[in-house]
């Protein structure tokens, strides 16, 4: 996946202004990947709940797209970004309008 428009603004200029940090960043999160026992449908899907659960919306559209492109569906994205609901309460519903928009686009 290598639209950078999914990618959060922030995220882009972390990249651009502190290339070390991300490319440090960026391993930590390959050797958590490869750690994990999860498949990649069951992990995105555990992304989006824990996005949506810290109100981090603008990493929504990249994970969101890297899900459907694992076959997820809208449905599960749905309730991937609800199943916080009874930790959290109703803040998660936030990330409903950035999940489904990105869902939608072709």
């Amino acid at each position: 996946m290598n639209d950078k428009s999914l990618i959060s603004n922030a995220f882009q200029m972390f990249s651009k202004e502190a290339p070390a940090h991300q490319e440090a960043w960026m391993q930590a999160v390959k050797g958590l990947g490869a750690a994990s026992k999860l498949d990649s449908r069951t992990e995105a899907l555990a992304y989006i709940a824990v996005l949506a659960v810290a109100r981090l919306e603008s990493g929504l559209p990249f994970h969101v797209k890297q899900a459907k492109a694992l076959g997820v569906s809208r449905e599960e994205i749905i309730s991937a970004v609800l199943l916080g609901l009874p930790a959290v309460g109703n803040t998660v519903v936030q990330s409903l309008p950035a999940a489904l928009a990105a869902y939608d686009e072709e």
